[in-house]
């Protein structure tokens, strides 16, 4: 049986079986060999996605692509936020490839996808999905791009990112499975499990081929997020989901839209509208921070920060700059939020906060 047939018949089953307490164990079974086959198929499709135009090299501080039905309006978006010249038209199927731009904010140099439009089924491989959306796989930020008029698209959109191992604005569960020769397993949980129980956990296992093992659970998962854990293929990326062409609807109509999708951002790429507030939430939601470099003897160069993540330590922006700072590191000074008095001297562990001065001084050769 082909693998896509085997992975239909399981989805079939799991529909099919009326979860309760008794028939948990079964579905987490299934869940677990479903993902098995899931993470099979990403790596064949992943085999063949270097095809023409669908083959891209990552540049700048991050990377952000842009996902949506055909005809939403990706390609004007990325013309307004970039500096890339995407073919536009009114009609279905403009984008036929990838085409990048760099929107430059705050100091950092983003670089933005627009790819083809998707359709339903495209994670199954129809209209080259699976090409398609594996670009989104590599991505620092997903923007799905939503017709004002079809919001209900997210829904699908989400359903296929889903299928491909992406996991849209979570992050990976606390769970740690240490598999051992002998001693069955043990399952010892830090706060109480609602979701799940110790039964179903051990048929999942099963399924991986593990029968001894220690486990510790530090989040109250459920069974798909424990799935989810073992999964080494899953990707967890931020989302941003933006309505495109408000420019074309009324007041009451807009408000039904906002109060269905409150966290969206909506605009109009035709007009303009919000496109300034679309760059910020990008830079926001990408968690970007800037660092300003003070050489020695010299002013603090803010006009060309370093760009690097939320949370990155003295020894990430040394390593950044050149591994030598890193091997030869003596110590740091920092000037600005991350530290009590100006021009305090810290270690590699020390974490940056945004706009951060920061002077590193390493051993004279």
């Amino acid at each position: 049986m082909a693998l896509e047939d085997r992975i239909k018949q399981i989805e079939d089953e799991i529909k099919k079986t009326p979860y309760n307490k008794a028939t948990s164990h079964h579905i987490g079974k299934l869940k677990a060999k479903l993902s098995q086959l899931k993470e099979e198929s990403i790596k064949r499709s992943s085999k063949g996605t270097k095809g023409s135009g669908f083959h891209v090299k990552k540049s700048g501080d991050a990377t952000v692509v842009l996902v949506g039905f055909p005809s939403v309006g990706k390609s004007t978006i990325l013309n307004d936020i970039t500096n890339a010249e995407s073919k536009i038209g009114a009609y279905e199927f403009t984008t036929l490839e990838i085409v990048p731009g760099v929107m430059e904010y705050e100091g950092a140099k983003i670089q933005i996808f627009d790819i083809p439009g998707i359709i339903t089924g495209a994670s199954k491989g129809k209209g080259r999905g699976r090409e398609i959306l594996s670009v989104a796989r590599n991505a620092d930020l997903i923007l799905i791009i939503l017709d004002v008029f079809n919001p209900q698209h997210i829904a699908v959109i989400s359903d296929e990112l889903r299928n491909i191992g992406i996991r849209p604005n979570e992050t990976r569960s606390d769970v740690t499975v240490k598999p051992k020769k002998m001693g069955g397993l043990t399952v010892s949980s830090t706060v109480k499990l609602t979701h799940i129980d110790e039964k179903t956990i051990r048929s999942v296992l099963n399924e991986y081929g593990i029968h001894s093992a220690d486990v510790l659970i530090r989040d109250d998962v459920t069974v798909d997020q424990f799935i989810d854990s073992m999964d080494v293929s899953c990707r967890y990326i931020p989302m941003l989901e933006v309505v495109n062409k408000i420019d074309l609807i009324d007041e009451d109509y807009f408000n039904e839209v906002k109060s269905q999708m409150p966290d969206a951002i909506f605009i109009s790429a035709n007009k303009q509208i919000n496109v300034e507030e679309l760059k910020r939430e990008i830079f926001n939601k990408l968690a970007l921070i800037r660092i300003y470099l003070k050489p020695q003897g010299r002013k603090a160069d803010y006009e060309e920060p370093l760009i690097v993540r939320k949370g990155s330590t003295v020894k990430d922006v040394a390593g950044k700059l050149h591994r030598e700072f890193v091997r030869n590191f003596r110590h740091a000074k920092v000037w600005g939020s991350s530290v009590k008095f100006e021009g305090q001297k810290v270690g590699l562990d020390h974490v940056m906060n945004d706009g951060d001065v920061l002077r590193i001084i390493v051993k004279k050769k």
